[in-house]
């Protein structure tokens, strides 16, 4: 005897709910083995002094990520789960396999590992780790993914989870050996090294993965939907392999040419993506929502103020300065329903919504009805629109 669809829906929510919690506690876990095995080996004060210098560049790097990602906002508690996936369990299973690494190295190269270990194996075995929640999260839960953006950003916040706990052990064993420094030794230069000119390193290689799923996701081709990923795995362990090589067997002048040659015009044309993605979901929320007004889901004087993230912005902010924090909420949750299923309405038209598409639409439209709802439920939260300028 089957289910009915009914108890299905309610099976599937029952394990939304929960699956997060159990990851986190998963890898809550995990942290504390990480954590233990820190301290063991380096002592507590260490691991303290680089959690505190490991805090700053990771704190930059996921205000930019949040930044980005201001369109649809990502669920937090995935982000959450994309972070501690990237600081715990991607780092503890590399820690396993990079040792594994290594005891090959040294069986290739007559006893030295480390070179072997930290070109081909740390690579390989790293961005594998890290892609792994990206690649299961779009498997499980496509309907997260509506481009690259998207992906860019899952890709990184867990790139971001997994620099900061290996930055807290780069910073701790410094400070054992040489304690704070100056700008040439311990650890205010590796601070300069890693927190000032290379933060984004470990989010810029994983982001080749995001970019494989974001066009997966956009598309209708089965070969590609395979094949991106793949390759934006290749170029991420690439780009990891090379930047390796230049901190460990390369010169000075090898990494100051890797960085300025490769790196800094990569980032930079990864920042133009980045801008060239933000305009295509705007223009995708701003052909969805004439059709939304006219089926009377949204206001046709509200579609002005949707179509931008500026007029969503000053939205806002007129209200919370009218009306107050609890109106403005409100507004911003309508303005994300309103959002979600305009990107949903372009995928089905795409062709690359779904066979559930139909039913996360429903949902959807319910979600934008019962927080547009809510908006006029706040006193004058709509009203305050009125004078906000729609240009």
């Amino acid at each position: 005897m089957t289910a009915s669809p009914a108890r299905e829906r309610a099976n599937q929510r029952r394990w939304t709910v929960l699956l997060p919690v159990v990851g986190l506690i998963g890898l809550g876990v995990c942290g504390l083995v990480l954590l233990g095995l820190g301290t063991s080996r380096i002592g507590a004060g260490p691991i303290l002094v680089g959690a505190v210098a490991a805090l700053v560049p990771v704190v930059a790097v996921l205000s930019a990520f949040l930044w980005v990602d201001r369109w649809e906002p990502e669920p937090a508690k995935i982000l959450l789960l994309a972070f501690a996936w990237g600081a715990c369990g991607a780092t503890i299973t590399s820690l396993v396999f990079n040792q594994t690494a290594h005891v090959l190295g040294e069986l290739i190269n007559d006893g030295d590992g480390s070179t072997f270990a930290a070109v081909v194996g740390a690579p390989i075995v790293e961005e594998a780790t890290k892609a792994a929640f990206v690649i299961a999260l779009f498997l499980r839960r496509r309907d997260e993914f509506d481009g690259v953006v998207d992906g860019i950003v899952y890709a990184g916040v867990t790139a971001a989870g997994f620099a900061y706990t290996e930055n807290i052990y780069y910073f701790a064993r410094v400070f054992v050996d040489s304690g704070f420094g100056d700008l040439s030794s311990g650890v205010v230069a590796l601070f300069v090294l890693r927190g000032v000119l290379s933060p984004f390193a470990h989010p810029l290689f994983t982001a080749m993965t995001g970019i494989g799923v974001g066009i997966a996701s956009m598309t209708a081709n089965r070969k590609l939907r395979v094949v991106a990923p793949v390759l934006g795995y290749l170029g991420a362990a690439g780009l990891h392999s090379l930047w390796n090589f230049s901190t460990t067997v390369g010169t000075g002048t090898t990494f100051i040419n890797l960085y300025f040659l490769i790196m800094v015009p990569l980032f930079a044309g990864m920042v133009w993506l980045v801008v060239w993605q933000r305009r295509r979901e705007q223009r995708i929320v701003a052909g969805q929502l004439p059709e939304m007004a006219a089926r009377r889901w949204i206001a046709a004087s509200e579609v002005t103020l949707l179509a931008s993230l500026q007029g969503r912005r000053r939205w806002r902010r007129a209200v919370r300065r009218k009306v107050g924090d609890q109106a403005a909420r409100a507004v911003a949750g309508y303005q994300v329903a309103a959002t979600e299923l305009a990107f949903l309405r372009h995928r089905m038209e795409q062709g690359t919504a779904g066979a559930d598409a139909g039913e996360r639409h429903s949902a959807l439209l319910e979600a934008l009805v019962a927080a547009r709802q809510a908006a006029v439920d706040a006193p004058g939260a709509l009203k305050a629109a009125g004078g906000v300028r729609r240009s």
